[in-house]
C-alpha cells in the first residue's frame, strides 16, 4: 500500500505510515514494552525521543538500536524482548 510501511513487531504485523520512528510504531501496536524493565518488571518506554535516555532499545532485524532514532522499513523484524 503507498505511503505505508509494514514491520513486524514481536512477529505482529503493524501498518505504519512511511517515515514513522520504531518508537510510534510501538504505540500504534499498542507494545509499549521495550527491550528494558524497571526493577519492579514493567516495561520501560521511550522518554526523551532524540536518542539520549536509551530507554527505547530494541532489536531490529537482529541489530541493537534506538527505536527513537530508527525509522521502520518494509519487512523490519522488531524485537522488544530480546
Amino acid at each position: 500500500m503507498s505511503g505505508q510501511t509494514s514491520l513486524h513487531i514481536d512477529g505482529r504485523l503493524v501498518r505504519v505510515k512511511a517515515g514513522t520512528s520504531v518508537a510510534a510504531a510501538l504505540r500504534v501496536a499498542d507494545s509499549m514494552g521495550v527491550a528494558r524493565t524497571s526493577i519492579s518488571g514493567q516495561p520501560r518506554a521511550p522518554f526523551c525521543g532524540m536518542g539520549v535516555c536509551q530507554e527505547c532499545r530494541v532489536r531490529v532485524d537482529g541489530r541493537r538500536m534506538l527505536a527513537c532514532q530508527t525509522v521502520c522499513a518494509e519487512g523490519m523484524q522488531v524485537e522488544t524482548t530480546a
